[in-house]
């Protein structure tokens, strides 16, 4: 569908998202896996925000941004899904331009909200092992909502320049999107217009949302890891660092995959291997942090466990 302006020139009205394959019996196999998947990491975030609203012992610092880690990754991962699943049985694939305009959106908002979110995890777990006496008293909870304002505010700001940038594009030409969502880097590469000063301006963005959170994340570390070393227990050492190892494995798993996607250079666009980095960092980030923070946290074992029991005794 073209909408045709008075300068008779044709514009894009909506974009046909080809995904992953053509192939009906394909497409039937990856709705089932994909739909296990994305009801598998909804309820997993899910358990994890019920039982620290339900364990008042969970009622620190630490499980406040990890419960608002858990909403957004319900979030993150309900932007693109949904339609996914449905243009895996809709033969049309079709996304308006503004549905895709509103899902690019909320996905870099979402996504860079996420990742000031790191940067906060990271303070509090600097706070926590560095000053552990003094813990409460700085982390106030005002502080803590202000912390966690400030990275919505951030998040949604800037995924609106990214996303006005790229949207303002002249789109006149091809309307297929070789992806299973309106990803920024995918949508511009069918602009009909040279996008090397737009490609800068998100490289710039992206220097912002990316590389500085990362600078921030590992001085944290670096000061965290100078305390821990200064512990003469081996025990106490081994607990402080377990402490810091499920934070460290989803910034690992978040940032990897978006660093390859949004800071390469244009020329090693490559729109198939695209698709399987972004469903790695948009989906299974989503399905893997409730079960790395479940497993390697005792607290959320032993909440999950209460909960159990409870329910056993009002049966």
């Amino acid at each position: 569908m073209w909408i045709i302006p008075e300068q008779n020139q044709s514009w894009v009205s909506e974009f046909i998202l080809l995904g992953f394959s053509s192939d009906p019996t394909t497409n039937s196999i990856l709705f089932t896996v994909f739909l296990l998947i994305y009801l598998s990491s909804f309820m997993g975030n899910g358990l994890i925000i019920l039982l620290i609203c339900l364990d008042t012992h969970l009622h620190t610092p630490m499980y406040f941004f990890l419960c608002l880690l858990a909403m957004l990754d319900m979030g993150y991962v309900s932007t693109t899904m949904p339609q996914m699943l449905v243009n895996l049985l809709d033969h049309s694939q079709t996304i308006s331009f503004a549905g895709c305009w509103m899902q690019m959106y909320v996905f870099g908002a979402l996504g860079i909200t996420e990742s000031s979110l790191f940067v906060v995890m990271a303070y509090d777990r600097y706070v926590a092992i560095c000053y552990p006496l003094h813990y409460t008293v700085i982390l106030r909870w005002g502080l803590c909502i202000r912390l966690a304002a400030g990275s919505l505010v951030c998040g949604f700001l800037s995924s609106l320049l990214h996303t006005f940038v790229t949207m303002r594009l002249p789109y006149c030409g091809p309307n297929k999107v070789n992806h299973y969502f309106c990803e920024g880097p995918s949508v511009r590469s069918l602009a009909c217009m040279d996008t090397h000063l737009i490609e800068m301006v998100d490289l710039i963005l992206s220097v912002f949302v990316i590389v500085t959170p990362i600078s921030l994340i590992v001085a944290s570390y670096i000061y965290i890891a100078m305390a821990i070393m200064k512990i003469k227990s081996s025990q106490a050492r081994f607990k402080a660092f377990s402490t810091c190892a499920s934070h460290l494995t989803v910034v690992t798993l978040f940032y990897g995959p978006a660093s390859y996607i949004y800071m390469r250079p244009n020329s090693n666009y490559s729109p198939e291997q695209d698709k399987q980095i972004s469903l790695f960092y948009n989906t299974f980030t989503a399905l893997l942090n409730p079960v790395v923070y479940s497993l390697r946290n005792k607290d959320i074992k032993r909440a999950f466990l209460k909960v159990m029991a409870n329910g056993r005794m009002d049966l």
